[in-house]
């Protein structure tokens, strides 16, 4: 059975500055299918590729594939969408599969809008794709695919959810094939050379309301260390890596763990580098490690400070301060660590006085990076059913953390994206003068050199925050073409017509099952938030130590 998987033609103009980044879904789903027997598995990374829609359709149709995957974060859903109905039309016979966390929550909308999709994979993939794999092998997956855990379809007219697949509770039985990309094409810019994302642990024991990873994952769960690091050996080793960006949203909450995993590193003495993305609490709590962190390679951090108003920081559940933003900065960069920090800008309460005070508390912080990103209301998160009919914009493709999609109350959401770059601009002019070339640390002087690079030049051929939807006039920014459909722009009428008429369109985030038209079935559909287990005693001592 020959088996391709495609990463989608999608682009945003946010992560991808600092270089092309590898498919993490496809080491993982596709080392799931090869050690279950089936070695025909191809991997198409039409994102990186920048292949158009005649090309990849040309590419589906040489390979002759029985199987065609892929996969969808929220902006990236109808390119997805799009790359499954390529793959019906070259190769109709072939079976579509769809997975990632938007296809998870929002499947019945999928569906609805695709039904040229045959599978949504929901959740944690590797269970489940290697059993409806099975199914379509041997040809029964038609009869029983309503028995195969994790799955949404269509019969008929109408979308059926299966109960949810367990999670995988012991993640050392992953089994990676990392030979599945083609490594030339991921390089890292600030340090010009190859870049992986892998995966040490999975899930969140954070509840942030306006994320949904840990509804997605359902559950907080960590490798063992010395068998992670066998993986990084083996990326550093046959694959000529240098730099790894864990893939996980809380890899530092068990202390101990996480001191296991760098010292592992440094025993083996890996020629890597790596960064990860964790919470401030995590970083006092370990002030005293950092510098063993430091040695084991850990160069980059990007703390999820979110907000820079109090105010922000509560709606959001952060569990954080500004003060502790702060303090946070001073320990990452008094250890030699790269301190990047993140802004949420264009809620509801913006004003031109709050992006002005992101700036300043820039500058106050003295991170060595800022990201501003713009708050994306994810349709199966809480805050989305909080914001209501204020959430006028349902074009997802522009759900991507660098277009405003919430109209703040005081100012145009084109207001916000010029306030936004102005900020962008200060900072990294003040860095590129007064602060990189006089670090004098000289790996890290490099490092952001590099990244300095990577952000001049996506700036200059406008890739960078999508500037090119900017027109300028006497070197002043006049006009902004957001670039919405507009036929996905709603109003408030539109919004509670919608709810009321067609409620198995929204998010199935209530452990409930699709609600609506044709007959209602109560499954277990997602298996979140419901699966999420938090001790919460063990996270206010891993806190507090």
């Amino acid at each position: 059975m020959r088996i391709l998987m495609i990463q989608p033609n999608y682009h945003s103009g946010g992560a991808e500055i600092a270089g092309n980044w590898p498919a993490g879904w496809v080491p993982y789903i596709g080392g799931a299918l090869k050690h279950a027997g089936y070695q025909n598995v191809r991997f198409i990374d039409a994102m990186v590729d920048e292949t158009d829609d005649d090309s990849l359709r040309e590419i589906i149709a040489k390979n002759e594939p029985d199987v065609v995957m892929a996969t969808a974060i929220t902006p990236m859903i109808y390119k997805a969408q799009t790359t499954l109905q390529i793959a019906k039309e070259a190769r109709p016979d072939c079976v579509t599969i769809l997975g990632g966390v938007h296809p998870t929550f929002m499947y019945s909308q999928v569906l609805h809008e695709a039904p040229w999709i045959d599978y949504i994979v929901r959740g944690e993939g590797e269970r489940i794709v290697v059993n409806l794999m099975r199914a379509i092998a041997d040809g029964s997956h038609r009869k029983e695919r309503d028995r195969i855990r994790g799955l949404a379809f269509l019969d008929g007219d109408q979308v059926v959810a299966t109960p949810a697949e367990p999670v995988i509770d012991n993640l050392d039985e992953l089994t990676p094939d990392w030979s599945l990309l083609e490594w030339d094409k991921y390089i890292y810019i600030p340090l010009n050379t190859r870049v992986a994302v892998p995966n040490y642990a999975r899930g969140c024991p954070f509840t942030c309301r306006f994320c949904s990873q840990w509804k997605f994952w359902r559950k907080y769960r960590h490798r063992d260390p010395v068998k992670f690091v066998d993986e990084v050996e083996t990326l550093v080793r046959d694959h000529k890596v240098g730099f790894m960006i864990l893939a996980d949203e809380e890899p530092t909450i068990i202390q101990s763990k996480f001191v296991a995993l760098c010292e592992e590193l440094i025993r083996r003495k890996l020629p890597l580098h790596w960064g990860i993305n964790t919470r401030v609490t995590d970083i006092m709590r370990d002030r005293e490690l950092l510098p063993l962190y430091r040695k084991a390679g850990l160069v980059h951090v990007s703390l999820g400070t979110e907000a820079a108003a109090q105010l922000n920081l509560d709606v959001f559940r952060k569990q954080t301060t500004v003060e502790q933003n702060k303090l946070a900065v001073k320990l990452l960069k008094d250890a030699g660590i790269v301190a990047e920090v993140q802004f949420i800008m264009g809620l509801e309460n913006e004003t031109k006085e709050t992006i002005e005070e992101t700036f300043r508390l820039a500058m106050d912080w003295n991170p060595d990076m800022v990201n501003w990103n713009m708050y994306t209301p994810w349709p199966f998160a809480e805050l989305f059913e909080d914001l209501g009919d204020k959430v006028e914009v349902r074009d997802y493709s522009k759900y991507n953390f660098v277009t405003p999609i919430m109209k703040p109350e005081a100012m145009s959401r084109e207001d916000v994206l010029k306030g936004v770059l102005k900020n962008y601009g200060r900072f990294y002019m003040n860095r590129t003068f007064f602060h990189y070339p006089w670090i004098r640390d000289k790996f890290k002087r490099r490092y952001m050199l590099g990244c300095l690079k990577a952000f001049a030049t996506t700036t200059i051929s406008k890739k960078f925050y999508d500037l090119e939807r900017l027109k300028y006039k006497g070197g002043m920014t006049t006009e902004v073409d957001l670039g919405f459909d507009e036929s996905k722009i709603l109003s408030k009428e539109d919004i509670a017509k919608l709810k009321a008429e067609r409620p198995d369109l929204s998010a199935d985030i209530d452990f409930t099952g699709v609600k609506g038209r044709g007959p209602v079935t109560a499954v277990s559909a997602c298996g979140a938030p419901n699966e999420l287990k938090v001790d919460e005693r063990k996270v206010a001592v891993a806190e507090t130590n």
